[in-house]
């Protein structure tokens, strides 16, 4: 009897750990999966960190309207600006092209007050942002008469030369150019022109400029002769 109630308590103490193994490695398993795929969801939520998010919504925008700043504030100020050649430089390099772009660009006031900017950068908005400030910075102003010139006027700078003459009311601006964009940003409405030398943009549009700052009010010429 000694014998069978050593062998019927050794019985339960075998059984009992079994249930509590069992349970213990099921268990186990089940606790890395959870904190795994927490794991990868909080590192997903955090996108963006990875600059995905950041850099197409939140990046881009900031980049675009701090280039197109400059660009509100001169239409708020009442200015008529007009690009008039965009000339691309290619420099070789050992690991290929690096591209610059300058702008000239030409602004006007549409009463009178006419100025042109060169600006050079390695982006086309940044050369026509550059190109447009300097061309605020050298506003002159301009004898007109009316829609259109007081007199025959003849420009020429470098190799550019250009003819102004008055015309009728409803002629229009018979331009083409750098020409039509210097007259149209000043005002003139009403006027024949006729380019003589090179077709160099800059040329031409200093030509332009050189002949309209010859023009001269009949008082002024008034005061000249007394």
């Amino acid at each position: 009897m000694s014998n069978e109630q050593e062998t019927n308590s050794e019985k339960p103490v075998e059984a009992a750990p079994a249930p509590a193994a069992t349970a213990t490695a099921e268990a186990a398993p089940a606790a890395p999966e959870s904190n795994g795929r927490e794991g990868r969801r909080g590192r997903n939520d955090r996108g963006p960190r990875n600059g995905g998010d950041r850099g197409r919504n939140g990046g881009g925008r900031g980049r675009r309207d701090r280039r197109d700043g400059p660009q509100a504030d001169v239409q708020g100020a009442e200015y008529i600006d007009k690009v008039v050649h965009i000339n691309r430089c290619a420099k070789v390099v050992k690991g290929g092209r690096r591209f610059s772009f300058a702008a000239l660009v030409v602004s006007g006031d549409g009463k009178g007050n006419v100025g042109i900017g060169y600006g050079k950068a390695k982006e086309v908005p940044d050369a026509i942002r550059k190109g447009t400030d300097r061309a605020h910075r050298a506003l002159k102003p301009v004898n007109l008469r009316a829609n259109t010139i007081p007199h025959d006027v003849y420009g020429e700078s470098d190799g550019g030369r250009v003819l102004l003459r008055p015309a009728a009311p409803g002629t229009g601006v018979i331009a083409g150019g750098g020409v039509r964009a210097v007259l149209e940003v000043v005002g003139v409405k009403d006027v024949l022109s006729k380019s003589l030398g090179s077709n160099n943009p800059q040329a031409v549009v200093k030509a332009t400029l050189a002949g309209l700052h010859k023009l001269r009010t009949l008082e002024q010429i008034k005061a000249t002769r007394a």
